[in-house]
């Protein structure tokens, strides 16, 4: 049957005209196309649908891609060589994987809503100094502690904290800055003071990239910038900015470490620090432990601690720099970008061995290394591990 239907359409479409040939030619083209078109796109759309993960699969992801492969220290290996940033004690292991790098600094966020943050229990230093309405910002230095950490959320520049970032010439790494034109220009100051800079704007994923599910619930965007050290520290190597730079000269030529000494552990007593009256959950208290000989922080009444380990975080020494305050009044809304005056000297609090030694901090230029003094100018020697530098504005509240 089959065969003679076959047979009466050839012999219908031999007795057409050349023209009507060709009309019947071209539809049964159209219908080829569009026949083969949706069976390829239903193909390829099923293809895609089965690799890509569920609604509920996306929602599980978080903190990816998470740190790469890096040297961990030794715990049992003899630690005699000492971090030229706080004197603590590593291996020779690990100072040969410092010695090829240069010191890395992160901006890291410390609004109520981005508590506990991630990687702060690993750095060597911790600055911190509020950003704006009293909400203080971290920028925490790495160098010693050479495995690999996730850090987060990473936030914007300021532009004093370039001033302290200038004594190490470190690599900085932030998510955009301040950039009203002004005294408080951080974006224009990074490109001005030639930083070997690491904004998230100019690298993105997967150096950086954003975990919504971080603490376990949705969080603002603000709240979600991740990277880790070892990868921005690739970053920097892959751009030249190594210990030795292209002139064949090491980052620390001019650096002058501060002078380190053996814990004295006391009695002892706790610490309180407020950077702005308004703003009691930024309020830092320092509760001293006279058996390790460590301060413990709690931030805002609240013991602080770090997402990754969950462990709270402690320094070997606080400072506590008194420097004057002033808004930017470059135009930005509500005039919040502040400045503070980071170079010349004034009061300053050395904090350790369950001591508060009243003393002041001198600072010649933006480049030149703090120093802190007793009151006999001598500079006090610090003991070997974290430690915390608190900036707050002159005649600010500090109880001990």
């Amino acid at each position: 049957m089959i065969k003679n239907i076959l047979g009466n359409i050839t012999q219908t479409y031999l007795n057409l005209t050349n023209l009507q040939r060709n009309l019947v030619m071209s539809i049964v083209a159209v219908l080829v196309y569009v026949a083969s078109t949706s069976i390829s796109y239903s193909l390829f759309s099923n293809l895609i649908t089965s690799s890509l993960p569920t609604v509920g699969e996306v929602e599980k992801q978080t903190a990816l891609p998470g740190p790469s492969t890096s040297f961990e220290e030794d715990p049992n290996a003899p630690k005699t060589a000492e971090c030229p940033l706080n004197g603590s004690m590593h291996t020779e292991k690990a100072k040969e994987f410092w010695n090829e790098r240069r010191p890395l600094a992160i901006m890291i966020e410390n609004h109520t809503e981005a508590r506990p943050q991630s990687g702060l229990t690993n750095a060597d230093i911790i600055y911190e100094a509020v950003a704006e309405g009293g909400i203080t910002r971290f920028m925490a230095i790495y160098l010693c502690n050479v495995a690999d950490v996730q850090v987060g959320p990473v936030r914007s520049a300021r532009t004093y904290y370039l001033d302290w970032l200038g004594e190490y010439d470190a690599l900085y790494a932030h998510v955009g800055g301040a950039n009203s034109p002004g005294p408080a220009d951080a974006l224009g100051q990074i490109i001005r003071f030639d930083v070997k800079d690491l904004n998230q704007f100019s690298i993105g994923f997967p150096v950086f990239w954003r975990d919504y599910q971080r603490l376990g619930h949705p969080v603002a965007t603000e709240h979600t910038m991740y990277s880790t050290t070892q990868k921005l520290w690739e970053v920097g190597a892959k751009r030249g900015w190594v210990a030795t730079d292209s002139a064949k000269i090491r980052w620390d030529k001019n650096f002058n470490p501060w002078e380190f000494k053996d814990d004295q552990p006391s009695t002892g007593g706790n610490v309180k620090v407020t950077f702005w009256e308004s703003q009691p959950g930024y309020e830092v208290e320092w509760v001293y432990d006279n058996v390790t000989n460590n301060y413990k922080r709690i931030n805002g009444g609240d013991e602080h601690k770090d997402l990754n380990n969950d462990k709270q975080l402690i320094a070997k020494v606080i400072i506590v720099q008194f420097q004057k305050e002033s808004r930017a009044n470059d135009g930005y809304p509500g005039n919040v970008h502040l400045l503070y005056e980071t170079t010349g000297g004034g009061e300053a609090l050395i904090i350790q061995d369950g001591k508060v030694t009243e003393g002041s901090w001198s600072k010649k230029s933006r480049t030149a290394r703090t120093v802190f003094l007793d009151k006999n100018n001598k500079e006090i020697k610090l003991n070997k591990g974290q430690i915390w530098i608190q900036t707050v504005p002159e005649g600010a509240r500090v109880t001990y």
